[in-house]
């Protein structure tokens, strides 16, 4: 690789503040406004020009294993339905395709929301609590001090390259860009093998009614499998094979819906190129499904498409080494931490590794008990006064 040698030069610093959080998905804007309501100064960074992630940019409309979250979880969840814009529907769903412990229990916790709304809700939220926000601004470099500890994140945007200093930081990019930026050791794919979970873009259609796709839509029957496989078998007979054998349709009003039908094997999240190819390859593959569903006619006949997500979404990518570390033994054990701050109480659902093999998901023989992520894991290892939020924590 030939490389080209910048100029040294000197980099504004814009701000100083308590608390630094870069990335403003769903772990990014829960940190921001918890870190503000305690009272610290907060900066939220986002590289998109909305806050929400996978949420909202990727057009995501689904919510899982939200119901015995308290806090922010539950805030969001009411301004949702106080707008109208939250979708558990009447027709309840009682038993998944899941592991017996599931089965019989109330598993309304699950739902489809606007992603639009969802987008002013979080941003509301983050205001109200005295959040500033910045947009359009990715995280490009990181600066240790001399008794290691992280000091300063490097941003570039229209405005240019910008320094932020923080007494904490928060990764919550996902793919742990500010950690790996810090110097951290982190871990990726699958521990054997290296290969990571592919990637999914989701898109919304309108064009169709609920009481005309009703076998279809995935939230409205006592299986998750029996409407994939009805959905599947009408992209078979429309004469495309999508890349995801389980694919969902899932209802936000009467009238708009979000549909996945799409998986994009073995593409790494750092890696740009790779990146930008499966976005390309996804969006035309949506186009593809829906024009020929759409050409089959019937309840199909005025199927269209109304956005694609602007991001991919991301299923796995950089682990960031932390205090602790959850473990496959973790879930099989139902494990629980004296410093938890979440428990997750949904199975293993790991999206296929090898399409030759397999297009859908499986529960990798686990069944898991709840199990709790503790502080430790939030906490990175090898760089001090940097925090973890969401999947880059360390696992």
């Amino acid at each position: 690789m030939k490389f080209y040698q910048e100029a040294p030069k000197e980099v504004p610093i814009f701000r100083s503040c308590d608390v630094i959080v870069c990335g403003g998905g769903p772990a990014g804007v829960a940190a921001a406004i918890a870190a503000a309501r305690t009272g610290a100064s907060t900066q939220l960074i986002e590289l998109r020009g909305c806050v929400g992630g996978v949420w909202t940019a990727g057009l995501l409309s689904w919510i899982i294993d939200s119901k015995n979250k308290p806090g922010i979880m539950q805030e969001i969840t009411a301004r949702l339905r106080a707008r109208g814009a939250c979708t558990v529907d009447e027709k309840k769903f009682v038993d998944f395709d899941l592991e017996p412990m599931y089965r019989g229990k109330d598993l309304e916790r699950d739902f489809s929301y606007d992603a639009e709304q969802m987008k002013l809700v979080l941003e509301e939220m983050l205001l109200e609590a005295g959040v500033d926000i910045r947009l359009h601004t990715r995280v490009v470099a990181a600066a240790t001090n001399d008794t290691n500890r992280l000091t300063w994140a490097i941003t570039e945007s229209k405005s240019g390259r910008e320094a932020w200093q923080a007494q904490v930081f928060v990764d919550a990019t996902g793919d742990g860009d500010l950690a790996a930026q810090a110097g951290c050791g982190y871990d990726m794919g699958h521990p054997e093998t290296g290969k990571v979970q592919p990637m999914s873009l989701l898109c919304l259609v309108t064009g169709i009614h609920a009481d005309q796709v009703e076998p279809f839509i995935t939230e409205w029957h006592t299986g998750l499998n029996p409407p994939k496989a009805r959905l599947k078998e009408a992209l078979d007979r429309a004469g495309v094979d999508v890349s995801y054998s389980k694919p969902s349709l899932f209802r936000i009003y009467d009238d708009l819906f979000a549909l996945f039908i799409n998986h994009e094997y073995g593409v790494l999240a750092t890696d740009a190129v790779q990146v930008s190819q499966a976005t390309l390859r996804a969006r035309a593959e949506i186009h593809r499904a829906v024009d020929a569903l759409h050409g089959t006619g019937g309840i199909w006949r005025n199927l269209r498409i109304v956005a694609t997500g602007e991001q991919i979404g991301v299923r796995e990518a950089r682990r960031i080494h932390g205090h602790h570390q959850v473990t496959r033994q973790d879930l099989i054990d139902g494990q629980h931490h004296t410093d938890a701050v979440a428990r997750s109480t949904f199975p293993v659902d790991i999206h296929a590794l090898d399409p030759s093999k397999d297009k859908s998901y499986s529960r990798a023989g686990i069944e898991a008990l709840p199990f709790d992520i503790p502080l430790r894991a939030l906490i990175a290892r090898d760089v001090d006064g940097l925090m973890l939020a969401g999947r880059c924590n360390s696992g």
